[in-house]
């Protein structure tokens, strides 16, 4: 259980104000409240936290245990990287009414972001990658309904760009303590 509930928070707080929340947030503010964006942002979440998860248990098989916590502190890195780098992509000005084109660009935002690299760490590291899929893809599901739900809202309510340097700080900060304790240099 303890991946699923790390998974789960991990990946909400690394989704929260990412590039896919925006981007369900902005075409929910042009496209309305469609359910279908909502389904497909949800299912691009789900699928993508559960490859991320896969990716991790295939990883992990090879993995010495000094490894897999090394391996974690790059995730964590690579993750708060993500999370520091400023998040310029404009919004659609004119956006697709197509699901499946909108379900291309989610997955791909998501493949890639802060939430699926700690799911993928988490899968590593706890050695039970089921609990850390569906831990991430409960909390990825999470950030991307609440984009839908609030629309443009989202970002004049709530300093995105702070708390995402705030969590950027917290994961590289972690991810040097992780490594640390890898190299048997402290703890």
């Amino acid at each position: 259980m303890t991946a699923f509930f790390f998974a789960l928070v991990a990946s909400f707080l690394a989704a929260t104000g990412a590039r896919d929340q925006l981007l369900v947030a902005g075409l929910r503010a042009r496209l309305g409240p469609a359910p279908g964006l909502l389904v497909v942002a949800l299912a691009s979440a789900v699928a993508t936290a559960f490859l991320a998860s896969w990716f991790g248990a295939q990883l992990s098989q090879g993995m010495s245990r000094d490894a897999s916590t090394m391996f974690v502190a790059l995730a964590m890195l690579l993750a708060a990287f993500e999370c520091i780098w400023p998040n310029r992509t404009p919004r659609p000005q004119e956006p697709t009414r197509s699901l499946g084109a909108i379900a291309i660009v989610l997955f791909l935002r998501q493949l890639t972001d802060a939430s699926r690299f700690l799911v993928a760490a988490f899968a590593v590291a706890l050695a039970s990658p089921t609990l850390a899929g569906l831990g991430g893809a409960i909390g990825g599901g999470a950030a991307v309904a609440i984009g839908w739900a609030a629309g443009d809202a989202l970002e004049s309510k709530v300093p995105l760009r702070k708390l995402r340097l705030g969590l950027g700080l917290i994961l590289a900060v972690l991810a040097v303590w992780v490594g640390l304790t890898a190299r048997g240099l402290i703890g």
